[in-house]
């Protein structure tokens, strides 16, 4: 992650720049939710439009098969053509967070890939970083590989990382917020530490923002409600795809130095007026 413009121009123009997740390579960084859709038709059509390969799956909404007779969110998201992603949502305490973790695992047939996050209150829904290190802890010591959402915090990014993480999500903003990306700084100091895939997870709200958080060196970005909750959400799926690629692609590109004023895009050396 502390890569030189010249190390990332040189990355650019290879054509092997996969997000490695848990040691497995994925050509899409993007990564989407399944809720909030208005139907079973529109989440896959939307999922499809994004590109995303790795799906996210909120056990404890989301019918994967503990719910006999209800519709399964696996008919149309299938395990055989996307990777899973279990996720915690709703879970407030360390014990709900693991005891979902633990069922996911026995309903996905040992599937062992999961986003960690515990809520601190229904207001915000920031993250309770006490409660996320200590259900990280025992998830990792149980085998589990962990993607964390946490917040925005350097120090505790570096510590989940250490603990054995295999991907850290701070967020941008609150969840469902779409207010984008609140500090930059932050982001990009959690970045140029890290030794692990970073992706921005919560509060993105339009392709601009997922843009900015790629150009930040986000290894990608996870995103729902920015989709879901679209006027269009098939389209809007479509164009968080192409402002994650753009996003990457300047990041490796590596942009141009700010300056407090003008510099003229053509040189003056050789006018005769």
């Amino acid at each position: 992650m502390n890569a030189s413009v010249s190390e990332m121009k040189t990355r650019s123009t290879t054509r092997d720049d996969s997000l490695l997740i848990a040691g497995k390579p994925y050509l899409s960084r993007l990564l989407v939710g399944t809720g909030k859709y208005k139907d079973m038709e529109q989440t896959q059509q939307a999922i499809e439009a994004s590109g995303a390969e790795i799906v996210t799956i909120a056990i404890r909404r989301t019918n994967i098969g503990q719910t006999p007779g209800e519709p399964n969110i696996l008919e149309v998201i299938s395990p055989e053509r996307y990777t899973l992603l279990p996720n915690t949502a709703g879970c407030y305490t360390v014990e709900d967070a693991v005891r979902t973790c633990r069922l996911a695992r026995e309903l996905l047939d040992g599937h062992d890939l999961v986003k960690l996050e515990v809520l601190g209150d229904e207001k915000t829904l920031f993250p309770d970083i006490t409660a996320t290190l200590e259900a990280a802890e025992i998830l990792i010591n149980e085998d589990f590989k962990v993607m964390v959402y946490t917040n925005d915090d350097p120090i505790v990014a570096k510590r989940l990382e250490k603990m054995g993480c295999v991907a850290v999500m701070p967020l941008a903003a609150p969840i469902g917020s779409g207010l984008g990306i609140r500090n930059p700084y932050n982001i990009r100091t959690i970045v140029e530490e890290a030794e692990v895939p970073i992706l921005v997870d919560a509060g993105v709200g339009t392709a601009s923002d997922a843009a900015v958080a790629m150009e930040l060196g986000c290894d990608g970005v996870l995103m729902n409600t920015a989709i879901a909750a679209a006027q269009n959400p098939v389209l809007m799926a479509s164009a968080m795809k192409k402002a994650v690629e753009a996003g990457r692609e300047a990041y490796l590109a590596g942009r141009m130095p700010r300056r407090r004023y003008a510099s003229a895009s053509s040189p003056l050396d050789g006018l005769f007026f």
